[in-house]
This record gives structure tokens, C-alpha cells and sequence, in this order.
């Protein structure tokens, strides 16, 4: 009786049995019943179990009568303590037994589970217990014998090997010379997409949405150097002639020696002398034709008067005529022209009040007093260019000069005899110094060279102000005013009162909470919807942020979030780079848009207009083509 009452509990212990198909059946209550028949059976083949070896624990039923259903306890995970289960309960059919005509099949079963353990032990494994219904109704339940499992480790033979502890997963670091090829052909995949998509949606929209009072601004700013140089026709009667011959009269000589003008009729302009003997580092230096400018070889001169005069002059000389217009630079062929790079033009208008009035040019004394000198003089619709010397100037005449920047400048204190049209200095700002690119280049180059070469002691900053400083040495910068007048204040204090905002926001952790919360939101929707998700959050974050925090803070989320779901990161990295690159919604997001700010005389509003469309369309594409670059 005490037996009984044991194996009652037992199987009250089991979760409920299932009798599948005998709801509706009318059923009486049986009796337990003590069988045997149990069995262990290891799946593997082995002399004893070891750790985590799966064995088959059920029982054998023999000539079970056809009809007779079974309900077997539903056991989740554990069948005892360190015993787990791998596969629920499987019934085999191993022999039909046929009967004489009219009478039941008789049938061999077989039925288990299997189990496993990740403990070394002697385990007494639980009683099996399974509900019986006959073809009667009658419900019995049958126990079966317990039996005992002994899980061993692995056995060590001590004679030949020691016993070690178990060693962790071994893990290779990833060289960058294996990363490298693929991140990098990635990136050119994706940078040519987004290179297409761009240029596809800046044609048209920069037509529709640029401001067009900009356009209308940028024709009433005046005439341009060039403009002024064509409009007087000053290249018409411009020619060069170079001093190539050593044996030249001219060399040793200056200008007022020359007495060209008193001679020939022919005024000096201006003088360029190279620099340099290697044509990569060669530069040309461009200097106003002074009294006392002593002429050396190889200089070119620039002329303005008579064809044949000018011949003359060159022939007396033993002088080049350019008259195929060779470049004193490199050789090559170039038209004539007047370049502006020291020196520059600018138009005067002499006031009704002037003492200039009923005065020539040369006893006006520009050269003398100003060191600029008159190109031509526009008098109402006449333009006069020859014979400048003696012509006599009238009350509204405009005259084109040619100096230096600074002198120019300085005849606005005349204010009484004529005043300056335009601004020269703003005029020379715009003037671009092409002659002195090489000289720059290399000093660039240097100045990186010290700041990656950790071989030389020279800190980066270092670096910068030494670069700094022989860009104005050089005159590749006309001076430190000049420098500072280039400087765009604007973005500088932009990018000054957005520091502490981006920091605020990086401290404070609400660029963590808010991507954590898009990504909370998203995680149950799909690795698509989720990457999208991830892509908004830091293309929105890094409107307000550097792209590089920004990368840094979403990296590790976008990372976590593919892991949690079980994808690749591949596509959800790609999408952090991307999103954090591109931000054109705004001047401030990266250094590229604060550049051209200023040069192309962008507002805050532009950006948005045409960047904040060009954003969501980029988030679009990103979507659809990173998942099918690199699949989840």
C-alpha cells in the first residue's frame, strides 16, 4: 500500500497527461500499475556515458491490443536536477501481431525520451508513468521501474598526459590587411551610388531652389579685371619682348637709361622676372616698370604703343619679340594677355573741381607720385590709347591705371582731383595668385610631411604656423591683413557655439537615449526596418554633432542591435558611416559645408532647401541598397 501511494504522488508531480482524440469517450477510472520493461539506451557508441552524451530513457510494451490509446506527461526542460531534456517523447511501432479473423492486432511499442547531463554523477532517474486507455474506456495508469544513470568525464590516461583545465575558445584578431580590401572596395561601391544619386538630383534642383536675387547681385557687382582690360582694348596695343641674349644692350641697364618712351613712343608696363630653374618650382614675379628697375636676362617686358615701333625697339636691343606669344614661364603657347596677380587696374574719374584739367599725363606726374601708370583714357564714348603722354585731360574722363594694389588703394586720398571707381582692395582679395601655387603646394606638402612623420620632433600645430608663416613670406598670402580679411568670422562662431551644444548632448547621454529609444521601438520589426531606424537616428544626430561623435556613439547600438537579432552588422555599420557622412541639411554638420559657406554666399536657409531633401533622399536609397550590398 505505502508502494501505491508513492507512485500516486509521482504522478502528480508530471505536468497533465494528454489523451489526443478521447474527449468525447466515456471513461472509468482505473488502477496503477507496476510494470518493468524500463530502459537506458546511449545513443552514442561508448563503454560508459560522458558528459553531454544524449541517452534514450523509456519503456517497452508488448502485445499491446490495436485501439488501445496512450497519454504521455508533457516534461519541459528538466526531468531532475542536471538531467535535461533534449527531445520529448517518441513512440515507436517495433512489431504487429495478427490475430485470427474478427479479433484486435497485437502490437510491440517502444516509447521515450531523450536526456542528457553536462554534470558528472550517479543520478537515480524518476519513475516513467503513462496513462492506459483500453478499447473499453478503462483508464490505467502504468509505472514503470526507475532507473540509475552514471555520467563520467572524459577518462585521462595519468601515465602519459597530465590533466589541465579547460582552455576558452581560442579567437584570431581580423588583420587590417584582410579588413582593408573589403571595407574599402565597400566604400567605393557606396560612394559611386551616392555620387550618382547626388549629381541626378543637383542638376535639376539647384535650378529650381538657388535663389535668384543672387543672380541679379552678382551682375550689378561691376565690371570684372578682365572686363575693364577688354573694354579699352589695352591687348590690342600689348606686346612683350623678352631679354633671352646675354650680349642685349639692355641688360644692366633701367628703364629711365632706356629713355624708351622719348625714343620710341612706347610706354613700359610692367616686368616679369622667373625664379627657379626647375619648371616644377619655377614662379614668375610681376613688378610695375620703375625709373630705377634694373633690367636683367631673361626678363620679359610688357610693352604698349606701335607694332613697329615696338619692333624697332626690340631689333636696336637684341631683344625677343613674343609675337607668338611663347609663356616666360614653361614655353608654351599663350595668348597675350594681362594677368593680375601683384599688380592690378583700376578706372578714376577726374572731378570738375581737378587740377588735372587742361593737364597731360606726364606732367600730371602718376608715375612719380603714385608709381601706377594710365593705360587708356575713355572719354565719353572715345577711348584714346595712343599717345597718352601728351594727351590733356578733361573734366568727366576716366582713366584706366595700372599699379600696385596699394597704390591704387592710396589715390583715394585725392579725393579732390578725381575719385577711385570701385574698391581695390576688395578687388585684389578675388584675385587669385596662380604664379605662386607651386610655392604653396610645397609648402603644404611639408607641412604635412611634419605633422605624419612621427620621426620629426615637430608638434602639428607647430606644424600649421610654420606653414602659415611662409605662406605669407612667399607671398603666396599678399599679407597678414589680407590673411585675416579671408577668414570667415561667421563660421568660426558658428562652430564655436555649436561645441558646446555637441558636447552637452554627448554628456548628458541624450544622443544615447534617443537612438536607444528608436532602436527599442524598432528591434521587433524586421532588420530592415530596424537598420532604418538606426540610419534616421544618426543622420538627425549628426545635424547637431560632428560626424565623428556621432559615428562613435552609434557604432556600438547599431552593433548590438544585429547581434540581438541574430543578422549580420555589415549593413547596419555601413549605414552608421554613411548616415554620419552625409548631413547637407545644415552649414555646421561637417567642416566641407562651413567652407563654401562664405565663398559661394550660402544662407542657413539654403541648406535646408536644397541639403534637407538631398538628406531624406539619400536615407531612402542607403535603405534599400546597403541590405542588398551586404545582406543581413
Amino acid at each position: 500500500m505505502r508502494k501505491v501511494l508513492i507512485y500516486i504522488l509521482l504522478l502528480f508531480s508530471f505536468p497533465a497527461f494528454t489523451l489526443a482524440g478521447e474527449a468525447d469517450r466515456p471513461q472509468m477510472k482505473g488502477q496503477v500499475v507496476q510494470m518493468t520493461g524500463s530502459f537506458l539506451e546511449q545513443l552514442q557508441e561508448r563503454d560508459s556515458v560522458l558528459i553531454a552524451d544524449q541517452v534514450r530513457y523509456g519503456f517497452d510494451l508488448q502485445q499491446v491490443e490495436e485501439g488501445t490509446r496512450f497519454g504521455f506527461p508533457q516534461i519541459k526542460d528538466t526531468l531532475m536536477t542536471n538531467i535535461r531534456i533534449v527531445e520529448n517523447w517518441r513512440v515507436d511501432t517495433l512489431k504487429v501481431r495478427k490475430q485470427k479473423k474478427g479479433q484486435s492486432g497485437l502490437l510491440d511499442l517502444r516509447a521515450g525520451i531523450t536526456i542528457t547531463s553536462f554534470d558528472e554523477g550517479i543520478y537515480i532517474l524518476p519513475p516513467l508513468a503513462v496513462q492506459r486507455l483500453s478499447k473499453d474506456g478503462v483508464v490505467d495508469t502504468l509505472v514503470f521501474d526507475p532507473q540509475k544513470l552514471e555520467v563520467k568525464t572524459m577518462p585521462v590516461d595519468t601515465a602519459t598526459f597530465k590533466p589541465h583545465d579547460i582552455k576558452a575558445q581560442m579567437t584570431y584578431p581580423v588583420t587590417f590587411r584582410e579588413v582593408a580590401p573589403w571595407v574599402a572596395g565597400g566604400l567605393a561601391l557606396v560612394g559611386l551610388i551616392v555620387l550618382a544619386v547626388g549629381i541626378l538630383y543637383l542638376l535639376p534642383a539647384t535650378k529650381m531652389l538657388a535663389p535668384k536675387e543672387k543672380a541679379k547681385d552678382a551682375k550689378k557687382g561691376g565690371k570684372s579685371l578682365k572686363e575693364l582690360v577688354k573694354e579699352y582694348g589695352v591687348t590690342e596695343n600689348l606686346f612683350r619682348v623678352h631679354i633671352k641674349n646675354h650680349d642685349s644692350k639692355a641688360i644692366g641697364q633701367t628703364v629711365v637709361d632706356l629713355n624708351i618712351y622719348r625714343e620710341y613712343g612706347i610706354n613700359v608696363l610692367e616686368l616679369r622676372r622667373s625664379t627657379g630653374q626647375n619648371r616644377f618650382v619655377r614662379t614668375v614675379n610681376q613688378q610695375l616698370a620703375s625709373p630705377d628697375l634694373v633690367l636683367k636676362q631673361n626678363d620679359v617686358l610688357y610693352l604698349s604703343g606701335d607694332l613697329e615701333m615696338v619692333t624697332k625697339f626690340a631689333e636696336d636691343y637684341s631683344l625677343r619679340l613674343l609675337d607668338n606669344h611663347i609663356d616666360e614661364i614653361d614655353g608654351s603657347s599663350s595668348n597675350a594677355s594681362m594677368d593680375f596677380f601683384d599688380i592690378g587696374v583700376a578706372e578714376i574719374l577726374i572731378m570738375p573741381s581737378s587740377s588735372m584739367i587742361n593737364r597731360t599725363i606726364i606732367d600730371a606726374g602718376f608715375r612719380s607720385k603714385f608709381s601706377v601708370n594710365v593705360l587708356g583714357i575713355r572719354r565719353k564714348h572715345e577711348y584714346i590709347l595712343n599717345d597718352l603722354g601728351s594727351v590733356k585731360m578733361h573734366d568727366g574722363d576716366v582713366l584706366l591705371v595700372q599699379g600696385a594694389w596699394k597704390d591704387i588703394a592710396r589715390m583715394k586720398s585725392e579725393s579732390t582731383n578725381w575719385v577711385v571707381l570701385g574698391e581695390p582692395l576688395e578687388a585684389a582679395s578675388k584675385v587669385t595668385l596662380d604664379h605662386k601655387a607651386p610655392i604653396a603646394a610645397a609648402i603644404m606638402i611639408a607641412m604635412i610631411v611634419m605633422m605624419v612623420v612621427e620621426g620629426i620632433p615637430v608638434a602639428p600645430v607647430t606644424s600649421v604656423l610654420l606653414a602659415a608663416v611662409l605662406m605669407v613670406i612667399t607671398g603666396c598670402v599678399r599679407s597678414v591683413e589680407a590673411a585675416y580679411k579671408t577668414i570667415n568670422w561667421q563660421t568660426i562662431v558658428l562652430f564655436a557655439a555649436m561645441l558646446p551644444m555637441s558636447i552637452a548632448l554627448e554628456k548628458t547621454g541624450v544622443s544615447e537615449m534617443i537612438s536607444g529609444a528608436i532602436v527599442t521601438g524598432l528591434g521587433g520589426s524586421g532588420p530592415r526596418l530596424l537598420m532604418a531606424g538606426i540610419y534616421a537616428a544618426t543622420s538627425v544626430m549628426t545635424i547637431f554633432i560632428s560626424n565623428t561623435v556621432t559615428a562613435v556613439l552609434m557604432a556600438p547600438i547599431a552593433l548590438q542591435c544585429a547581434m540581438q537579432i541574430g543578422v549580420s552588422p555589415v549593413p547596419f555599420m555601413f549605414a552608421v558611416t554613411v548616415a554620419a557622412s552625409m548631413c547637407f541639411a545644415s552649414p555646421f554638420s561637417t567642416p566641407p559645408n562651413a567652407l563654401v559657406m562664405s565663398a559661394g554666399q550660402y544662407t542657413f536657409m539654403d541648406y535646408v532647401k536644397v541639403g534637407l531633401p538631398l538628406q531624406i533622399l539619400m536615407g531612402v536609397v542607403m535603405v534599400i541598397v546597403l541590405p542588398l550590398l551586404f545582406p543581413f
